[in-house]
């Protein structure tokens, strides 16, 4: 295998309050109770990924983009980002309901907490009957409000219910007030950041039996109070597709259902690709070194901006796939465009 490759990950798991037992039982792990969290792709200082293949095995994945982040982020990537990955994917099971919670943005989360602030996204997985999620406010409030309704206990009445399906996409910018209730498994696309700012947690205690720490008034500075006319993402599904689910400037993602073999050239966008296999295994082979992994259902794979050329062969006649990168090629030509404009107004 060459120096840059399509990279593989140990399991890294994480133990809530919330959680349950299915990801340990999807990924083909000895079980283990209140597993909530599988950080499939994670830069983040607190809980980096293990590489398990390759050249870079046994290496923290921080280090593996340290030694070659143009070649592993792409140019683009790495000089925005500081050579940085920019990026972090999770599986989440939500066996109980999550706290309420507000993420801030870039310029909140470096002055108060030192770290990038978090946008992310969700792709529900499975739903049970009924399960619901959190996503905003359904009615506009100030913030000596919201502070009032922490303090009874009543901030879920204020707050936006969506039922959910297998398929959903919900947009989380920061500042949106949400949560994930229990009873569902999604696929999460988010900033490199483990900042969050809790704001009421149902009055349970923590694993260890205390009570969790509420974030009242971070939270109350971080919150977008605007009510926004619809909060679920609509997008159109075609087979043997790349289907864009989501843009924004902190992602692209797209989901594609595979029953053939299938050739994605993405080198155009500068940028890595994390590809996330949500049914069935498949093989990804990189077209210009030959490269493969087997890329399992439940686990993610990095594969490097530079080797962005490859094929992806289901195992069994199926799979399903959720890919997210930085679409560099997106930003440069609104950049274009923008200047045209501003040369031809002055």
């Amino acid at each position: 295998m060459n120096s840059i490759y399509p990279l593989l990950f140990e399991p890294n798991l994480h133990t809530v309050v919330w959680g349950g037992e299915r990801l340990c039982r999807w990924k083909g792990l000895p079980e283990q109770d209140n597993i909530g969290e599988s950080w499939e792709v994670s830069a983040v200082e607190s809980s980096p990924c293990v590489v398990a293949n390759g050249a870079y095995a046994g290496k923290q994945l921080p280090d593996v983009v340290a030694s070659c982040p143009k070649g592993i982020l792409g140019k683009a990537v790495a000089k925005h980002y500081g050579d940085k990955m920019p990026l972090l994917v999770k599986f989440i099971d939500a066996q109980k309901d999550l706290s309420i919670q507000v993420h801030p943005d870039d310029e909140m989360a470096q002055r108060e907490n030192g770290k990038n602030g978090k946008t992310e996204m969700w792709y529900i997985l499975d739903a049970e009957p009924g399960a619901c999620i959190y996503s905003g406010f359904k009615k506009t409030l100030d913030p000596d409000e919201y502070k009032r309704m922490v303090q009874d206990g009543t901030v879920v009445d204020a707050l936006a219910k969506h039922e959910v399906h297998a398929g959903d996409v919900f947009y989380i910018p920061a500042g949106r007030v949400h949560a994930i209730c229990g009873g569902i498994m999604l696929a999460e696309i988010q900033q490199s950041s483990d900042v969050t700012y809790r704001i009421f947690d149902y009055n349970r205690p923590g694993l260890d039996g205390k009570p969790r720490e509420l974030h009242t008034e971070f939270a109350a500075r971080a919150l977008n109070y605007k009510v926004e006319r619809k909060y679920r993402t609509d997008y159109a599904v075609r087979s043997e597709k790349a289907n864009l689910i989501m843009e924004s400037k902190f992602f692209s993602a797209r989901v594609t259902e595979v029953e053939h073999e299938f050739h994605r050239n993405l080198l155009k966008y500068d940028s890595f690709i994390i590809t996330m296999c949500l049914k069935g295994d498949c093989i990804i082979r990189v077209r210009e070194t030959g490269d493969e992994v087997v890329l399992k259902e439940g686990y993610s794979c990095l594969i490097p901006a530079a080797v962005a050329d490859y094929d992806i062969r289901p195992v069994d006649g199926y799979c399903k796939v959720l890919d997210a990168f930085i679409d560099n090629q997106r930003g440069g030509l609104m950049n274009k465009i923008h200047r045209l404009f501003h040369k031809n107004k002055y």
